[in-house]
């Protein structure tokens, strides 16, 4: 067991803008399950960057350990897993691997298969098997639940909980509280470190924001007490000196015009001295307010349908060539459903989610959509946004206002906006996606794996905006907490299933 000491670490980009990180000092015990949270953009993936000493900074990292980096970069998907093991870490041994692929629940022949042939979720597996090859390395984990369905989810939780010495980057909260002892956090205004899992976080935190909003109310009273006083004092000097000039000018030879300056001028002086201590008190009792982190409500252009009922699908069978994906669909959706397509990945959620949206599918059976209906969609894929965002508003005809709007309440800082969408983070080209979505009119909303790299807070915001406006929602999430709190239907979707109707009951927390 060894420490990872950070002392007065400082950082930022060479493109001019804000520190990142400002005289930061920690202490991370190798032996802990470390989850690492915070919102987009806030430097998650800079710091682990920094523990590897890939970036200059200023301050000081300590630690005698050796870092290692999950995802590997993959340069050659056409060889099979097993060579990619090698090509990473030549002293891999076969039986280890094995071992260690069998407790992410896969057969060891998928070490066989071309790598580009595996699914997004068993490749994650392979990679992670790798990783956990590797003796007395500290291991920087970012993000390996992205594309992962939820039975991969469960199966990677449980392999993650019964190892030690990593930090984990997730967003995630039942799988963060599945596997990890420790959470590291990135706030507005500090980096903490507290033991327990992201339920007890949250629960400290909810009660800190709590004592700190009290106290916000306080300083805030404070501060108008000391701005109203600070007038007074300065409008008594001034109206000192007002009867000093006048003293001046009216003076006779019965006045001491040289006692009356005197006097005023150590009058005015003690005004002065007054108001800058009420301003250096009033600073002082500003640098106490907390950035407390805030959800704050979104904005949505939702219009339910005129009718109640919107799509129809019955008897839906989707096929690739001749492999037949899924049998038998048959749902429907009405105004006010928000409805959780669930199932496998490669199950065909994705597939049914392309019919919906006029793509050209091989199926068979009957599905109605109304020609009229307005449909907001938003993609799994962010590779497509690039060049500002001002060309991005343009070319999708949205409400610049309101479209900012809502990024701002996404945690977006105004000087984002002036940089390029190829700068920002994966979560925040999501957050943009969503942004957009939300801008347009629309009867119903079409998600497709809306919340990989979203943070846990904004999650919470998105959750909110869906249960208390109501909306009409066809979805796919492998987050298992989200889709509880607003799905109110959920259909099975896969491959050895007939799809089923499931009412989770009452929508909301």
């Amino acid at each position: 067991m060894s420490a990872i000491a950070v002392n007065n670490l400082s950082f930022c980009y060479d493109d001019g803008s804000d520190y990142v990180f400002e005289d930061v000092s920690l202490i991370i015990d190798s032996n802990w399950k470390l989850g690492f949270i915070g919102r987009n953009g806030r430097g998650k993936t800079t710091f682990l960057n920094l523990l590897m000493n890939k970036y200059e900074y200023q301050g000081k990292i300590t630690s005698n350990i050796q870092f290692d980096y999950f995802p590997y970069p993959v340069e050659n998907d056409e060889a099979n897993a097993y060579e990619i093991a090698f090509n990473i870490y030549p002293d891999i041994e076969y039986w280890r691997l094995t071992k260690e692929i069998s407790l992410l629940e896969m057969d060891s022949e998928v070490l066989e298969r071309p790598f580009k042939t595996l699914s997004k979720g068993e490749q994650t597996r392979v990679l992670l098997s790798i990783l956990f090859c590797k003796d007395n390395n500290f291991l920087l984990i970012d993000e390996p639940t992205n594309h992962l369905d939820l039975e991969a989810r469960k199966v990677v939780a449980s392999y993650l909980n019964k190892k030690h010495g990593f930090i984990l980057v997730s967003h995630d909260r039942n799988f963060l509280d599945s596997c990890i002892d420790h959470v590291l956090s990135i706030n507005k205004t500090n980096i903490e470190v507290q033991q327990g899992n992201f339920s007890s976080w949250w629960e400290n935190k909810e009660r800190t924001d709590n004592y700190e909003m009290h106290m916000n109310e306080k300083l805030k009273k404070d501060i108008s007490r000391l701005e109203a006083a600070s007038r007074q004092t300065s409008e008594w000097a001034k109206n000192v000196e007002a009867s000093k000039r006048r003293n001046l000018t009216q003076s006779d030879n019965r006045v001491d015009t040289g006692f009356v300056g005197k006097k005023s001028a150590k009058m005015a002086q003690r005004s002065k001295n007054a108001v800058n201590r009420m301003g250096a008190a009033i600073e002082q009792k500003r640098g106490l307010l907390k950035n407390i982190e805030t959800v704050e409500k979104l904005k949505v252009n939702y219009v339910p349908y005129k009718k109640n009922s919107i799509i129809d699908v019955d008897n839906l069978s989707i096929s690739y060539g001749n492999n037949e994906i899924f049998s038998d669909v048959s749902f429907t959706v009405e105004n006010g459903d928000v409805i959780q397509l669930k199932g496998p990945n490669g199950g065909g959620k994705s597939s049914i989610i392309k019919l919906l949206l006029g793509e050209d599918i091989d199926y068979s059976g009957e599905v109605y959509i109304p020609q009229d209906l307005k449909i907001s969609y938003v993609s799994q894929d962010t590779s497509g946004l690039s060049g500002s965002l001002k060309e991005y508003i343009d070319t999708n005809n949205l409400d610049e206002t309101l479209f900012k709007t809502i990024l701002r309440k996404l945690d977006f800082s105004r000087e984002q906006f002036s940089k390029s969408l190829s700068q920002y983070s994966e979560g925040q080209k999501k957050k943009v996606l969503i942004a957009q979505s939300l801008c347009k009119e629309a009867n119903i909303y079409i998600w497709d794996e809306p919340l990989n790299y979203i943070d846990v807070l904004s999650r919470m915001q998105i959750e909110d905006l869906i249960q208390e406006n109501s909306l009409t929602m066809l979805f796919v999430e492998h987050d298992e907490f989200f889709a509880d709190q607003v799905a109110t239907k959920v259909v099975e979707v896969g491959k050895t299933k007939k799809l089923t109707r499931g009412y989770r009951g009452k929508r909301g927390k």
